[in-house]
């Protein structure tokens, strides 16, 4: 009653693909690399002309945790910064914290997810000094 199907489905997968597959460890290593190596970079720019041990420190164990992270090899560093208004900054730092902190408990990386709690916390505005101005509110557009 019904002819069969002679040709291969477009759905069905080959057996043996032509690309490599990272596992899901794999890309969220390289996911946490790519957030911590970033948060090195703000961290950097942060430090500016003046020694601070605090950052200098931070940046070292970073630098550490994505060497870790990529197999040995140690991230780019950037020069230290010029002095200027560090809000800015301090925000990204924390919003890059934060994500790197995700990534950490996602692949259940205790050290990773410590050292991205502790720059969370070093970056927030109450640590900083920074004011947070409140959100404006939303108003609801009438038309639908």
């Amino acid at each position: 009653m019904y002819e069969p199907i002679r040709t291969k489905s477009v759905h069905s997968t080959p057996a043996a693909s032509d690309f490599p597959h990272r596992s899901r460890d794999e890309e969220l290593d390289l996911q946490l690399a790519g957030h911590l190596a970033a948060l090195l970079a703000v961290t950097d720019e942060l430090r500016g002309p003046a020694a601070d041990p605090g950052l200098d420190a931070a940046a070292e164990r970073l630098s550490a945790e994505v060497a870790r992270l990529r197999g040995g090899h140690a991230p780019v560093r950037a020069a230290a910064g010029a002095a200027g208004d560090p809000a800015p900054l301090h925000r990204r730092a924390h919003m890059l914290a934060g994500r790197a902190l995700v990534v950490a408990a996602s692949r259940a990386d205790t050290a990773a997810a410590i050292l991205a709690a502790e720059r969370m916390d070093a970056h927030s505005p109450e640590c900083t000094g920074q004011e947070t101005a409140p959100a404006a509110p939303r108003e609801l557009s009438a038309a639908r």
